[in-house]
């Protein structure tokens, strides 16, 4: 399970990464609730424009973030844009401590990081391919989500705490200081032992190839159909987490930033469940996006804080599920010199959604209650299991029978498909050793049968 940690520089990277998690977690909890308890009137379309603004470059800076992080040593490059996050947070603490802080300027702030965060994402996530053997790499990306979602356990809370004793600026301060941490794990890697992927040439046309790459390549466009609605419509839980707080339960700060790590708990599990697994499977996106939807709209019926933050638990397990099995899916089938331009077409359609979805589903939480807006993520759950099952069924052949025998107890459970972006065919089989003996012993009489036949009826 922890197999990635037995490399000096994933050791160090991962060291520096989980601070720096942590600081990001406090930030966005902190910046959340500002904006819906200070800077407006408990305003959730604010919240998910705050989101938007965040999250939106990615979608729009996608082609030039990607063939950067292909081109440019990505050591170098996430040196220079962790460094300017850290600015970025140290400035926005600065005028909230100082009480002049507004509304615009937090969405000023927002578009800011939101611009370095989209340099940031494909040359991070690409990164760790730098750090450990490809046959780690799926294990790596697993634990890469278990750091962040472990640091959730731990930033929320802490930023509900210090947001009352202190003030969010405080809280922005300090993840400022935590930038640090990443830059200087960057500068103690043994450097010599990274392992150098190769570059995109410098020639015309290295935009559009990684375009090209993923419209030829079926299994990813799958990939892209799930991340994309579910990003979009499901993964806005910044908004789920503070109305329900708030104009539902009627809790405070610190409420507020528990459930976000109740939360982190079922993600930390999701991931680490991930990172056991040798190699992601299409099937496991499928149920993932299933499970999330289902346990989002468990979550909207719940009746009181105590079961919702439960609940949360659960729809954290199955969002990482599938979003780690998405992300080390993509990564370890793409060849290395694309890498970078396909992983920031993921990130993009992942964190760039967010511009449509998140004002939507502020506004839904505003006209008719947090509970609807849960239920927006858990109709987009539904929505992209059936949209990549359809893909299966009708492109990759996708065939499930189940064969009843002579006894319920012999039933079989075959599942044939051409996905995973394998020609092979698998089967899933449920007998029991009694049958299966049974099975094995008709199987010998036939063939004795049939060799009979055939002596029988050859020329002599």
């Amino acid at each position: 399970m922890f197999r990635s940690l037995s490399v000096v520089n994933y050791r160090i990277w991962f060291a520096g990464a989980l601070v720096s998690n942590v600081g990001t977690w406090m930030q966005r909890t902190a910046q959340d609730w500002i904006v819906l308890t200070q800077l407006t009137d408990y305003n959730a379309t604010a919240v998910g424009i705050v989101m938007a603004l965040q999250f939106g470059p990615q979608l729009v800076l996608m082609p030039w973030s990607g063939l950067i992080a292909d081109r440019f040593d990505r050591r170098k490059l996430l040196m220079l844009t962790q460094a300017l996050m850290g600015a970025l947070a140290l400035g926005l603490g600065l005028i909230t401590i100082t009480g002049v802080v507004e509304l615009w300027h937090v969405y000023l702030f927002a578009l800011g990081l939101g611009v370095v965060a989209a340099i940031d994402a494909p040359a991070r996530q690409t990164f760790v391919s730098e750090l450990v053997p490809d046959d780690n790499l799926s294990n790596a990306v697993a634990l890469n989500s278990a750091s962040f979602n472990g640091a959730r356990l731990i930033g929320p809370a802490a930023a509900g705490l210090l947001t009352v004793a202190v003030g969010a600026g405080w809280v922005f301060m300090i993840n400022a200081v935590t930038f640090a941490f990443t830059v200087a794990a960057m500068t103690l890697l043994r450097t010599k032992q990274l392992r150098k992927q190769p570059r995109a040439p410098r020639e015309r046309g290295q935009l559009m190839a990684g375009f090209r790459y993923v419209w030829h390549r079926p299994d990813i466009v799958a990939v892209l159909i799930t991340v994309f609605l579910v990003g979009t419509f499901g993964f806005n839980f910044a908004i789920f987490t503070s109305t329900m707080a708030t104009v539902e339960f009627g809790m405070g700060a610190s409420e507020f930033g528990m459930l976000s790590s109740i939360m982190a708990v079922g993600s930390v599990v999701g991931a680490l469940l991930s990172a056991r697994r040798s190699r992601p499977r299409m099937r496991l996106v499928v149920g993932g996006a299933f499970f999330f939807g289902l346990t989002c709209a468990i979550a909207a019926v719940m009746p009181s804080y105590i079961t919702f933050a439960i609940s949360l638990a659960f729809v954290g397990l199955t969002s990482l599920t599938l979003m780690t099995t998405a992300n080390a899916y993509v990564q370890t089938t793409t060849e290395p010199a694309m890498r970078g331009r396909v992983m920031a077409l993921y990130m993009a359609i992942f964190a760039g959604g967010t511009p449509l979805g998140a004002p939507l589903v502020g506004w839904v939480a505003d006209q008719y209650g947090p509970r609807w807006a849960i239920g927006v993520a858990a109709v987009s759950g539904l929505l992209a299991a059936a949209a990549v099952l359809f893909w299966m069924i009708r492109y990759q052949r996708l065939r499930v029978r189940i064969r009843p025998r002579t006894s319920p107890r012999t039933a079989r459970l075959h599942v044939r498909h051409r996905g995973d972006g394998h020609p092979l065919t698998s089967a899933i089989r449920i007998v029991t050793a009694k049958a299966d003996a049974a099975r094995q012993d008709r199987d010998r009489e036939t063939a004795t049968r049939e060799i009979a036949v055939v002596e029988a009826t050859a020329p002599r």
